[in-house]
C-alpha cells in the first residue's frame, strides 16, 4: 500500500470563465483593430532601420491578439481564481462622478467639476459627508488649476471660480 496515491474525490471541472472571455474578446478586438488599422498605412520602410508608421501598431496589435489566447486559454480551462461579489453603489458613485465632470467641466469650469468628481470619489470610498467633500475638492481643484492654468500656462477650462479670481482668464 506504500505505492499508492490516494484517491482524490472527484471534483467537478469549473465551467468556463464568462468574464475571462468578455476580456479576451475584448483584447482580440482591440489588437484586430490595431492591426486592421496597420495594414491600411503606407508601407513606409522607415529607411536604414526598417521601422515606419506601422510598427509600432503592428507590435501592439500582435501583442494584445496573443494575450486574446492566452486569456481565452485559461477562461477556458478555469484557470482564473474567484473574484468577490463586486459593490456595486461605490462603482456607480464613481462613474456618476466621471459622467459630472465630462457634462458640467465646460460650463462650470475645471475645480467646480473637478471638485464634485472628488466629493463623488470620496463618497465611494466612504466618505459619507458629502457637504465638506464639495468644498475641498474645489479647493484642491482650484490649486491644481493655478499650477496649471497660471504656472505652467497650459489650459484648462475656466469657470465661475477661475473667472472670480482671474478675469481675464480663458
Amino acid at each position: 500500500m506504500s505505492g499508492e496515491t490516494p484517491v482524490q474525490p472527484h471534483s467537478q471541472p469549473r465551467r468556463p470563465d464568462r468574464a475571462a472571455l468578455a476580456i479576451a474578446a475584448s483584447l482580440a478586438a482591440a489588437g484586430g483593430v490595431l492591426l486592421w488599422d496597420a495594414a491600411r498605412l503606407a508601407d513606409v520602410s522607415g529607411g536604414y532601420s526598417g521601422v515606419g508608421p506601422a510598427s509600432a501598431p503592428r507590435m501592439i496589435g500582435a501583442a494584445l491578439v496573443l494575450l486574446a489566447l492566452w486569456t481565452l486559454a485559461d477562461a477556458l480551462r478555469g484557470r482564473f481564481p474567484e473574484r468577490p461579489r463586486q459593490d456595486l453603489p461605490p462603482l456607480l458613485w464613481i462613474v456618476a462622478g466621471l459622467a459630472f465632470q465630462l457634462m458640467a467641466l465646460k460650463t462650470l469650469g475645471f475645480s467646480i467639476a473637478t471638485g464634485v468628481m472628488f466629493a463623488c470619489t470620496a463618497r465611494a470610498f466612504g466618505k459619507r459627508n458629502l457637504g465638506l467633500s464639495v468644498p475641498v475638492g474645489i479647493v484642491f481643484s482650484f490649486l491644481v488649476w493655478l499650477v496649471f492654468a497660471i504656472g505652467l500656462r497650459l489650459s484648462l477650462p475656466a469657470g465661475l471660480i477661475e473667472h472670480l479670481f482671474f478675469p481675464g482668464v480663458k
